[in-house]
């Protein structure tokens, strides 16, 4: 049994990998402010709420866990929001990223799998994306993923420190036995809004762009369930605390959905009708992002097993009908 430290492990993607570790045989001990994590997603290990950028506090958490590896999910995520205000995710993915590698110099922690995007990738030049693609990220937040993993590849060079990027693509879903799920305030991922508009919980989903150079004109999106992303991640540690060397993997189906084909999608799951509205394009949103996921397979040995759309959408469409109080029945 290993024992990881999980940044940001109160959060969506971070509280998924908790449970996958523990289920694995390892020792999850997530660090999470609670700005956007929840106390109630920590229930397989211990939680010190503290944050990532702060030397003392990470020295504490080092001193007193002693941690055989971190799993690094503490991010700031929103495409839109990076446009409007990038210094916070400069300071936030990048600071924090040099912070915690900083840390782990002291404490001689070498193996850090790390939670990157597809939107380092920017416009991609063909479809679907290996891991050689050039990288060109045409937002903020692509921008501070991809200068993060730099400075794991420098801290490689210089300190060996040995890390696995996990570039992956549209997270959706919940846990399939109801334990964790996807809780934003403000959500701004696309599944958890339609579900919402479904169920009169919005009065519309908004389609950003009807115009892009796409079959149906509008963005098309690889959505992989985050359960699948939580094994990958493990897979990633193994790999790692097996002496791998450092590198970088797409996450994805492989499969591409519209933004209309999603709709239609959890129109059929929920049986009811999705209002929606059309705005123009938002800053940053690429038109096309599909994975392709070989790489995953062939070092890893990871496949998705939520491979139908309508899967994803119906897990997560059982967490956000589940009653608030369900959710909140935290160990941790």
């Amino acid at each position: 049994m290993a024992r990881i430290l999980v940044t940001g492990g109160a959060g969506y993607v971070g509280s998924h990998a908790c449970k996958a570790l523990a289920r694995a045989g390892h020792e999850p001990v997530a660090l999470d402010n609670l700005t956007q994590g929840h106390r109630s997603l920590v229930r397989w290990g211990p939680l010190e709420v503290g944050e990532v950028g702060d030397p003392g506090c990470l020295d504490a958490v080092f001193r007193r866990h002693r941690p055989d590896a971190v799993m690094h999910f503490a991010a700031v995520t929103s495409v839109g929001e990076s446009v409007g205000n990038p210094g916070l995710y400069y300071r936030t993915n990048v600071g924090g990223t040099l912070a915690l590698l900083d840390a782990m110099r002291r404490h001689r922690v070498d193996a850090l799998v790390f939670s990157s995007t597809c939107a380092t990738y920017g416009c991609p030049e063909v479809v679907p994306i290996l891991e050689a693609h050039p990288q060109d990220p045409v937002n903020p937040y692509g921008a501070s993923k991809l200068m993060a993993e730099r400075i794991l590849a420098d801290f490689g060079s210089a300190h060996g420190i040995r890390s696995i990027s996990l570039r992956y693509f549209n997270a959706g879903g919940a846990d399939p036995d109801g334990e964790a799920g996807e809780t934003h305030d403000p959500e701004t991922h696309a599944i958890p809004l339609l579900l919402m508009a479904a169920t009169g919980r919005l009065p519309r989903f908004e389609i950003y762009g009807i115009d892009y150079p796409t079959p149906d004109g509008t963005a098309i999106r690889d959505y992989v369930h985050v359960s699948d992303l939580a094994d990958a991640h493990v897979s990633a540690l193994n790999y790692l605390l097996g002496g791998g060397g450092s590198t970088a993997v797409n996450l994805g189906t492989g499969t591409g959905t519209s933004v209309l084909q999603l709709i239609d999608a959890v129109e059929r799951v929920t049986g009811r009708p999705v209002p929606r509205s059309v705005k123009p394009r938002r800053s940053g949103d690429p038109p096309i992002l599909v994975a392709d996921p070989g790489k995953a397979g062939t070092l890893l040995g990871w496949r998705p097993r939520f491979t139908e759309l309508a899967d994803i959408i119906a897990t997560a469409h059982a967490w956000m009908e589940r009653p608030v109080a369900e959710r909140k029945l935290a160990r941790g």
